[in-house]
């Protein structure tokens, strides 16, 4: 792999916590920005030049505590973006640099910087992967690829590509992992051929079997207004999880795949499960979780006003 072009969708990390520190953004004179608690306690100093557009008293969101921007008089550190703290006011990482902010949450971590080099962190800020690559992309069907001795292409180009150097494939363990022969289970990812990532119990089995036997209308949903005639085989959606039940995060979050393993880049398609493996959620951009249910239906009733309103669709829903 010489060169890799870069694309993520925005998926967001939505907070689950069951009990909040009420902590707030604040302003210093000099328009630097900090962190207080809700009794006026300063938790991080007024430090940070920010770049979205905090309000003096705007509460902090999510399990950490993240600025937007770069420390007064600190020198700059290639691909790094901001710095996220967690809610006692202790350094945590720097995020990766991606579209011109923090990188996103690729299923359930994103990256940091740490030295010029490239890990994950969790949502609660915990490093799952330590920093020791040059360079690593999102994670995508368990596996992400790295490479050692690359940098960024020479160009003025929006979208640039990682090239060079020595690439190689590592899953969620930061473990290296090998290409194996083309079998029925095997991940293809840039023509090779890995092991599945994915194991289950039999609870999550079952939570998984909830998902395709609604799979038929996910996958209509889902592929009404591509613009391509597709098979039924081609329309295939996969269902995994990819996050577990954790400290501020009760649930599992259950991704959707298209046929070739790739990510939905939808948030709409993403799924989490209480942890009894009861309760089914849709979660999306405009709320934290709507019931699976609900959203199913909602979901159905915008196909079939596309289709009516396009009644050309290659790709119609099944009657």
């Amino acid at each position: 792999m010489k060169k890799a072009l870069l694309f993520i969708s925005l998926i967001p990390m939505i907070s689950f916590s069951q009990k909040k520190d009420v902590l707030k953004y604040f302003i210093s004179k000099d328009s630097l920005v900090g962190v207080k608690n809700q009794d006026g306690k300063i938790i991080v100093p007024a430090q940070f030049k920010i770049f979205s557009n905090i309000e003096n008293g705007e509460l902090v969101e999510g399990e950490t505590i993240y600025f937007d921007g770069f420390k007064k008089d600190e020198q700059k550190e290639k691909n790094a973006w901001g710095y996220v703290y967690d809610k006692k006011g202790n350094f945590l990482y720097r995020p990766f640099l991606y579209d011109n902010g923090a990188d996103y949450f690729s299923e359930g971590i994103r990256r940091f910087v740490k030295n010029g080099k490239v890990g994950f962190a969790d949502r609660n800020g915990n490093t799952v992967i330590e920093a020791k690559h040059d360079f690593v992309s999102p994670f995508n069907y368990g596996y992400a690829a790295f490479c050692d001795g690359c940098d960024w292409e020479k160009t003025e180009d929006e979208h640039k590509a990682i090239v060079g150097g020595d690439w190689g494939m590592m899953n969620f363990k930061g473990e290296i992992i090998q290409p194996i022969s083309k079998s029925e289970n095997a991940v293809e990812i840039d023509g090779k051929y890995y092991p599945n990532p994915f194991k289950y119990n039999e609870k999550e089995k079952n939570i998984l079997q909830f998902f395709e036997k609604y799979s038929k209308k996910l996958s209509d949903i889902y592929y009404v207004n591509h613009y391509n005639k597709l098979s039924e085989n081609e329309k295939k959606l996969f269902f995994e999880i990819i996050e577990r039940p954790k400290e501020n995060f009760p649930y599992f979050q259950i991704d959707t795949y298209d046929n070739g393993k790739m990510n939905s880049g939808s948030s709409r398609f993403n799924f989490i499960v209480s942890e009894d493996g009861k309760n089914f959620y849709a979660s999306d951009y405009d709320v934290e979780k709507r019931p699976f249910e609900k959203w199913l239906k909602k979901e159905m009733k915008e196909a079939e006003k596309f289709q009516k309103e396009h009644p050309d669709n290659p790709n119609k829903l099944s009657k």
